[in-house]
């Protein structure tokens, strides 16, 4: 039976998969856009730091009035409304609670989001991935001791590569390289929220105008971004990463399966089972015409002639030798389809996508000169982002993760272009994020 029939089975049976959202931001309102057309689901809570901008986003995409005047969640619970509040651990502890769609987009407070989840016997639908790329494998292996489900959110980039990475591995074919597209040019490791726009096309007015954050939209143009949706993947599905670094090879979408062979057949990557992105960009700036920027792609192989002979005879996309094939999806909707990964996880009890170890990190790497006594302002700031590392790597030089990095006061000097290490910086060792992913460290000790 498909998700949507399941679905609208639970309408029927009024008995609805009964959802807690933590942050109502963007990629929250746009969940929040679907619900009301979506059969079987009940949004009883949302839980913000600010009802009122809660309030107003729902407004913005649609709801009415009456469906937000809940007095109390068990109010919520009889109606079919939705309270709204600032309280996240009482929406997380209600006994109706299903799934709790963490979106806030703050890794530390996402971490201790989850964990208290697992620790109500709640399923988790983390859009967080910031959180995910630095400990992931431990949620979710503390989400199976506790008996539920943890997934990565569908609609983010990650999922859909997963969902492509799985397709292939389950028709047969091994899996050469999967990854997303990426407007980038080396030098944006450097920029800063006073430069993003500049590298966007946009003046500063028009960003402002449009309540754009110049630090969220930085995390994305610098390379952190692509770098913790690569991180996740990896440790899905168990592909390897490049050894120093995300490549961004340029590409138009009918040049992928050519450029991601390995090396040795005139491809860029190390070897064959690889998580890469690719650049909208050509090296001197211009734009490529039909890329693949807001998409995901799988490159699989043809393992014998006559796989590649049907690829020939079936006018597959394919690079010059006929043998890789590239499937691809242009665009994500972001968190307009983040209701397959709550169905899925309540009513298959499967993932859309889920650390399955610990292959990939991403560091936290010097965007200037450090000085003793500098604070780091973590993702998309002025000071770090974010390099994909092998987590054997990583874990060699005692990598300071991206996720960790925020508010956190350098004790050493660092020079630009360095990955910082632990004892580069006075950490809050108080936090559960942090000793999530220490005790990350003991559990994982030889990282593939």
């Amino acid at each position: 039976m498909s998700l949507y029939s399941k679905l609208q089975q639970r309408a029927a049976d009024k008995k609805p998969v009964r959802v807690a959202l933590i942050g109502a931001g963007k990629f929250g309102s746009m969940y929040l856009a679907q619900i009301p057309r979506t059969p079987g689901v009940h949004l009883v809570g949302i839980a913000d730091l600010s009802p009122d901008a809660a309030r107003a986003n729902l407004a913005r995409v649609g709801w009415s009035l009456e469906r937000t005047r809940a007095a109390s969640l068990d109010q919520a619970v009889r109606t079919g409304a939705t309270h709204i509040g600032e309280d996240w651990r009482a929406l997380v502890s209600h006994p109706s609670i299903d799934v709790v769609v963490e979106c806030t987009g703050n890794p530390i407070a996402a971490v201790e989001h989850c964990l208290e989840a697992f620790a109500q016997h709640k399923h988790v639908v983390n859009v967080t991935v910031e959180a995910d790329a630095f400990c992931g494998p431990l949620l979710a292996r503390k989400a199976a001791d506790a008996g539920v489900i943890y997934s990565l959110a569908f609609g983010d980039q990650p999922a859909l590569i997963c969902d492509l990475v799985d397709w292939a591995r389950t028709c047969g074919f091994p899996v050469v390289a999967a990854g997303r597209g990426h407007k980038w040019l080396p030098h944006f490791c450097q920029s800063t929220p006073e430069t993003v726009w500049g590298y966007y096309g946009l003046t500063p007015e028009q960003a402002e105008r449009g309540g754009l954050n110049p630090k969220m939209f930085n995390s994305f143009l610098d390379g952190s971004k692509p770098s913790i949706e690569s991180s996740a993947v990896s440790n899905a599905t168990g592909l390897s990463v490049p050894s120093n670094g995300l490549l961004y090879p340029p590409a138009s979408v009918e040049d992928i399966p050519f450029v991601t062979r390995p090396r040795s057949e005139g491809g860029v990557l190390e070897r064959k089972g690889m998580v890469e992105v690719i650049s909208s960009l050509e090296a001197d700036g211009r734009k490529i015409p039909y890329e693949i920027r807001m998409g995901v792609w799988v490159t699989v192989e043809a393992e014998t002639d006559y796989i590649k002979n049907c690829f020939e005879e079936y006018n597959a996309h394919t690079d010059p030798s006929g043998r890789y094939f590239t499937l691809y999806k242009r665009w994500h909707l972001i968190g307009l389809e983040v209701g397959v990964s709550v169905a899925s996880v309540a009513l298959r009890g499967e993932p859309t996508g889920v650390a399955m170890g610990w292959n990939a990190d991403v560091v936290a790497t010097a965007k200037r000169d450090l000085k003793v006594g500098d604070m780091l302002d973590g993702e998309g700031g002025y000071t770090v982002w974010g390099k994909l590392l092998p987590a054997s790597t990583s874990r060699a030089v005692g990598g300071l993760p991206l996720g960790l990095a925020h508010n956190v006061r350098v004790v050493r000097p660092v020079k630009l272009g360095q990955s910082l290490s632990w004892a580069d910086v006075a950490v809050d060792e108080t936090t559960q994020a942090y000793k999530a992913r220490r005790e990350m460290e003991r559990l994982f000790p030889d990282p593939v």
